[in-house]
């Protein structure tokens, strides 16, 4: 490991190739925050060690199952990977991770799928909201049309509260899931009292209510909970297997109830997990939501590969910053620096993990979070998977043009990545957009993550893009090909305050018609086919469309830089319910063409 001040470089290249450098006292202060100033502890309490690999020291080993292979001075080759110990003859324990190096990546794999927020792609049966019956039915079409994957935005629960937090990207926790995805009649003991039908007339309007698809939903699976009428065994045996993190789950959402969501505001014994003093029955509620969570996310999760995604943070006032606060930077927050597409910056709000502390913990919460990211799914595409390498990290109050980067410990982290995706039989997907340092792509290509390849940003066509790449016109924050073409996205830009860049613009239209070899009168529509055929026709791995492009939606999901009331990001659903996108004419020509041979 690096000295201390090594862990935050003195400068740093933009995206435009520019060496940009931090004055010395923001440097010091982002030190500061991240606890850097002061000496590091023990290199070697954390080892990434092959098969054959010597110890950093000798000592017992003892495999991550708890088998003692007796004193040692290397892994022996035919050791399992996973998260081991070596304890010294002082007794002295270190963490040694052993790993294949490499993710998962299936031979010969070429599949093409959707790109969906599972929130907008709701069918007349859904309460307002997306669901997870919906993505089984999309599944299970996809699977039928040829598709090979879904990836479906962060399905993450918010902070808990009377007015959920609509930004999946701003979760309470990764690791346990938002019950308003569950589809109530598909709970055990579930009895309709006329809830339904109210809540299906939310289906009405395009604005997706969270507020009142909570209260209703909410309602009716607390009286599924009171009938007692589920395997009870089945429930209490899944309970245990998830150990203490969710019975801190359960606890936290009962004191949030109790106290408010911010825990910061909360008693001062109840600011830390500890002994709770939570009512044990609505505790065993918020638990059994997650168990019926888990249910139904299998049962969507076996037509085709679903390509789970993991945000780059958490909430300050959520369970995760709860539960992980020794571990937690409390006096800093996560962003991006200024680029030509923000040149304000990004400060995102959510703290970042102190880099000496969770090796200190042997990496458990990194662990722990990818590994449920990874449940039921086939793939995981990693939000800023810059920051497995750098981290833009913010003194509070000082915004976003007065921060540092700070170095992360990447071999230990892309290690685990590789562990947990070996396990899951999962392909990773790594989202290397904006401001990339030389030789990030070179590491994420070796150690087998998929690039991300979006036809508005690359300069070259998409027959030459690299083979091991997720390949796509846009993502969520992006405008779609419809606004885009009709000047939809920069009259939304300026309606919810954003000074839009009309050259900019300009740029991203002009990009598409080379990438799609077509002529400015191009329509729309035409625009989608074309960039699709040439997408489907390149050579990366996996191929994916936006059910916006396929629809013809002008409105982009989110608009980075505003919230609410500026703009609903997040909340729109799609303009037809999920019956009728599957029989869309638009739909079902884009389909043949991701066809891929």
């Amino acid at each position: 490991m690096p000295a201390a001040t090594d862990f935050v470089p003195d400068s740093y290249l933009d995206a435009s190739r520019v060496r940009r450098r931090i004055e010395p006292e923001v440097r010091a202060a982002v030190l500061a925050a991240m606890g850097l100033d002061e000496p590091p502890p023990d290199p070697d309490i954390v080892s990434v060690v092959r098969r054959g690999g010597r110890l950093p020291v000798p000592g017992v080993l003892i495999l991550e199952d708890g088998t003692s292979l007796g004193h040692v001075a290397a892994v022996p080759r035919d050791a399992p990977h996973g998260y081991h110990r070596v304890v010294d003859e002082a007794g002295a324990e270190r963490h040694v991770i052993t790993g294949p190096g490499r993710c998962h990546l299936p031979s010969g794999l070429r599949d093409w799928g959707w790109a969906i927020q599972l929130a907008a792609t709701r069918s007349r049966a859904s309460w307002g909201i997306g669901d997870l019956a919906d993505l089984r039915e999309l599944s299970a079409w996809s699977a039928e049309a040829g598709a090979g994957f879904v990836a479906v935005g962060p399905m993450s629960a918010p902070n808990p509260g009377i007015d959920p937090e609509p930004s999946p990207y701003f979760p309470s926790t990764r690791r346990f899931g938002n019950p308003l995805y569950l589809r109530p009649e598909e709970v055990p003991g579930y009895v309709d009292d006329g809830s339904a039908e109210e809540a299906r007339r939310l289906n009405d309007s395009r604005h997706i209510d969270r507020a009142a698809i909570q209260r209703l939903k909410l309602s009716g699976l607390e009286r599924a909970w009171q009938t007692g009428r589920f395997d009870r065994d089945g429930f209490a045996a899944w309970r245990a297997e998830q150990g203490a993190a969710l019975g801190h789950w359960a606890a936290f959402c009962v004191l949030a109830e109790r106290h408010g969501s911010a825990w910061r505001t909360w008693p001062e014994p109840l600011r830390r997990p500890g002994p709770s003093a939570a009512d044990a029955d609505r505790a065993g509620f918020h638990a059994w939501l997650q168990w019926c969570l888990d249910g139904q996310l299998e049962a969507a999760s076996g037509s085709v590969r679903r390509v789970a995604d993991m945000p780059v943070g958490f909430d300050p006032s959520g369970f995760d910053a709860w539960d992980w606060q020794d571990r937690l930077a409390t006096g800093a927050s996560i962003g991006v620096p200024p680029d030509r597409f923000n040149m304000a910056g990004q400060d995102w709000g959510m703290p970042p993990f102190l880099p000496h502390r969770l090796r200190e913990a042997g990496y458990r919460p990194f662990i722990d979070t990818v590994r449920a990211q990874l449940r039921h799914a086939g793939g995981l595409r990693i939000d800023h998977v810059i920051g497995l390498f750098r981290l833009w990290c913010i003194p509070s109050g000082a915004g976003p043009t007065r921060g540092a980067y700070v170095r992360q410990p990447t071999d230990e982290l892309l290690e685990i990545v590789a562990i947990e995706s070996e396990r899951a039989g999962a392909v990773v997907v790594g989202e290397d957009l904006g401001t990339v340092p030389p030789g990030v792509r070179a590491e994420l290509r070796r150690r087998r993550l998929l690039s991300t390849r979006l036809a508005l940003f690359e300069r070259r066509a998409p027959a030459t893009w690299p083979r091991q790449s997720f390949a796509a016109v846009s993502t969520h924050d992006l405008p779609t090909i419809a606004g885009l073409w009709s000047g939809a996205d920069l009259a939304d830009q300026a309606a919810s305050g954003v000074a839009p860049d009309a050259r900019e613009t300009a740029g991203l239209g002009r990009r598409l018609l080379r990438a799609a070899g077509l002529r400015p009168t191009a329509t729309a529509q035409e625009v989608v086919l074309a960039l699709h055929r040439r997408l489907a026709d390149s050579p990366a791995m996996l191929v994916a469309a936006t059910l916006e492009d396929a629809l013809g939606v002008a409105e982009r999901p989110n608009l980075p830089g505003t919230v609410r009331p500026q703009r609903d990001n997040w909340s729109l659903a799609l303009p037809l319910a999920l019956e009728d996108v599957i029989a869309d004419r638009g739909l079902l020509r884009l389909t043949e063409i991701l066809r891929r041979p």
